[in-house]
């Protein structure tokens, strides 16, 4: 694949155990996407490092905050030894695509700007925000009457996003917006 339509996923570190895995650093904001058993991924190692020029995932699991991951090329530590400082990589536009498909992967660059409205299309305000949080995420509205509020990003209270349109559809329950406005 070109490098210009690839994507860094990871870079591989010391081998773990004795059947092949190995630790890697991520390079990515979804590793449970790019982790999938059954990937392929491109590689770029050291020159005469005998590392083949794809691998697919066998294994991959969290342990202790590190990912570590199996290949099917590669049986034994011996092998995953070979494999260290190799990057790994998948093609944008396949990455692009499956990012496409996740309702989950939005990015407060694509969020704001878009419309807010209700259910039936009144405008409620923009989006200026997505806050970030370990149980969930905030959307962060300016309403049309200049105050500022918070509505949990979950799909019960924002069914729809649709970027191409340009609007989000918040169906707040009474008071939410109200509740938490500034």
């Amino acid at each position: 694949m070109p490098a210009d339509s690839r994507l860094l996923v990871a870079r591989i570190g010391k081998p773990h155990g004795l059947r092949g895995e190995v630790t890697v650093q991520t390079h990515t904001d979804d590793p449970e996407a790019r982790f999938a058993p059954g990937v392929s991924y491109a590689t770029e190692a050291a020159p005469g490092s005998g590392v083949p020029r794809a691998l697919t995932l066998r294994t991959a699991r969290l342990h202790q905050k590190t990912w570590l991951l199996g290949f099917e090329e590669i049986p034994d530590r011996t092998g995953a030894e070979s494999l260290r400082g190799t990057r790994l990589f998948i093609d944008a536009e396949a990455a692009a695509e499956s990012t496409d498909d996740d309702d989950e992967g939005w990015y407060e660059d694509e969020l704001v700007g878009l419309a807010a409205v209700d259910p039936a299309g009144a405008t409620l305000g923009e989006v200026t925000g997505l806050r970030t949080g370990s149980a969930q995420d905030q959307l962060v509205l300016r309403l049309t009457g200049g105050a500022e509020a918070l509505v949990p990003f979950v799909e019960a209270i924002v069914p729809e996003v649709d970027v191409e349109g340009g609007r989000v559809v918040v169906d707040a329950p009474p008071g939410l917006l109200e509740l938490n406005a500034d």
